[in-house]
């Protein structure tokens, strides 16, 4: 019989990696609203500050040397699950409302968060490969990629461009879930991340601000 007190699951909520990770998860519900009510570069600028948010938890949790196991366990799977409605959950629906709620896109979503979830759970059995490799392409840079191709919805017409997108995310599903050996990123490559972020945060709130 385990006799051992159990922390409550508040008491997680206050470690900082952990407020770092909620705060992604922010990020992430207010680019789910503006998926659905149609304000794509909205939903893209959120799911970006979800990216940076994500690799800062892990930044902070690392430099955090009074951390109890539990603590860090608790943190992984938080991180886990922010990670499926953030690289699973708001692509499909953004793929979903670009689409018009066809239900021909009904699939992609399908596809998508499937993908997440299928990844997820192979990274939370298998980890990487080495410590600086991972097994087929992290799920955080679809919609760091899918972010940048945004920056070219202009040149389309809105059809096309739903088509554009559905078949990126397809073959980025694909790439998630290869063998392909892919990098790991991480330490000064998180400037990198902060200048992306900020450089397309700016330029697709100008244009939104454009519109206005």
């Amino acid at each position: 019989m385990n006799n051992k007190q159990q922390a409550s699951m508040l008491s997680f909520a206050k470690d900082l990696p952990n407020i770092c990770s909620l705060l992604g998860l922010l990020s992430v519900i207010f680019g789910i609203y503006f998926a659905i009510k149609g304000n794509f570069l909205a939903s893209i600028i959120g799911v970006l500050w979800a990216v940076l948010f994500d690799w800062y938890d892990g930044i902070i949790a690392r430099k955090m040397k009074n951390r109890t196991k539990e603590q860090g366990l608790f943190g992984g799977q938080l991180d886990s699950m922010i990670d499926i409605v953030s690289f699973g959950v708001l692509p499909a629906i953004l793929l979903l409302s670009y689409g018009n709620y066809n239900v021909w896109f009904i699939p992609g979503a399908f596809v998508i968060v499937a993908t997440s979830a299928i990844r997820l759970s192979y990274f939370n059995v298998y980890g990487l490969i080495d410590s600086k490799t991972y097994k087929g392409l992290a799920l955080d840079n679809n919609v760091l990629i899918l972010a940048f191709v945004f920056l070219f919805e202009s040149f389309f017409k809105h059809s096309s461009f739903s088509i554009l997108i559905y078949i990126l995310l397809m073959i980025l599903s694909a790439f998630n879930l290869s063998s392909i050996p892919t990098p790991k990123f991480g330490g000064k490559w998180i400037y990198v991340l902060v200048i992306y972020v900020l450089v397309l945060t700016s330029i697709f709130g100008w244009i939104l601000y454009s519109r206005v």
